[in-house]
């Protein structure tokens, strides 16, 4: 009984947003590897499995204002647990600078996925004894409800010889800086890197999809129940149908079915693959084909309402085909 008094208060004031009320979804990616390409573009569909691109394929929010190298890359967009707010997170780079030429991610927070507050989290400077650091790739934000917070969560390498490894740290109320130290969130048990940390809460399980980085290049899955205890099982297989490298896993349920979708990109193929599954674990190619008419590269995809579909197209005009 106390227990179950315990749950009701605890959910006071952080009520769910019902997924039921959207009826399309929005599609936050990015274009490519030239500079002009590495900026948030977004695409709309009405069905889960045709999108089109908005504003013919163009940014819709200028990489030179909200970051420190002047691109951004890998966009996740999060709904909040109420529904009323948007956080997006993203790589603060530019790949014509290098790979390991990044330290920062940028964190945004918006109210109508037209208007976006910013910041830049430069690990370099905000933690200290980060003079060895490498890179900082493709952060990502899930809730926590054990610790009540919004956990962001990412890959990170220090040294020459070091590995990548996916790192946590709680974003402070704002969602404009992380709280307190990071610490390490997973690290598979060959102790190889491991990058683009992709994490779905389902059932009470957390399923991350994360890619082999540098030896296999394919995406693999640890879950569990607490996603701070450091207690992860991992599946021995990978979790991608294709023979191809890929990587940038991003899942999302269906709407009103019992359905994920996982999605990654054929990054060395220069084309995107949609895979599904209902139980997590287990994937194939979608039953009906998938159509893009633009080329996205690492992205997440998540349902909107139709008030927002209509904003978004207000903004941008209503892309051809949808």
């Amino acid at each position: 009984m106390i227990a179950l008094l315990l749950m009701l208060f605890s959910s006071l004031g952080h009520t769910h947003f019902d997924d039921s009320k959207c009826m399309a979804y929005l599609f936050t990616y990015f274009a490519g590897n030239k500079m002009n390409e590495e900026a948030v573009c977004y695409a709309l569909s009405t069905n889960g499995y045709d999108y089109y691109a908005v504003n013919n394929n163009q940014p819709v929010i200028d990489s030179k204002v909200i970051s420190s190298t002047g691109g951004v890359r890998d966009p996740h967009i999060l709904r909040s647990k109420d529904g009323k707010t948007f956080y997006m997170v993203l790589t603060d780079m530019v790949c014509g600078n290098g790979w390991d030429s990044n330290r920062a991610m940028v964190l945004m927070k918006s109210k109508d996925l037209i208007n976006w507050k910013h910041s830049v989290v430069n690990i370099q400077k905000r933690y200290p004894n980060q003079e060895n650091l490498k890179r900082v790739w493709a952060p990502q934000t899930i809730w926590d409800a054990q610790a009540k917070k919004y956990m962001v969560y990412w890959s990170m390498k220090h040294g020459d010889k070091g590995k990548d490894i996916i790192y946590y740290a709680y974003a402070n109320k704002d969602f404009t800086d992380l709280e307190g130290d990071y610490k390490v969130l997973f690290e598979p048990s060959d102790k190889e890197s491991c990058i683009d940390a992709d994490i779905q809460l389902k059932d009470s399980t957390y399923y991350m999809y994360y890619k082999t980085e540098g030896h296999g290049d394919g995406i693999r899955l640890a879950t569990t129940q607490s996603l701070t205890s450091g207690k992860w099982q991992e599946d021995p297989d990978y979790k991608q149908q294709t023979t191809d490298a890929v990587e940038g896993a991003g899942t999302f349920k269906l709407i009103g079915q019992d359905k994920y979708i996982m999605m990654y990109d054929v990054y060395k193929k220069h084309r995107y693959e949609f895979t599904e599954t209902t139980d997590m674990h287990h994937f194939r190619i979608t039953d009906r084909p998938v159509t893009l008419n633009f080329n996205p590269r690492h992205g997440t995809i998540i349902p909107i309402t139709q008030k927002e579909l209509k904003r978004i197209i207000k903004k941008w005009g209503k892309p051809n085909g949808l």
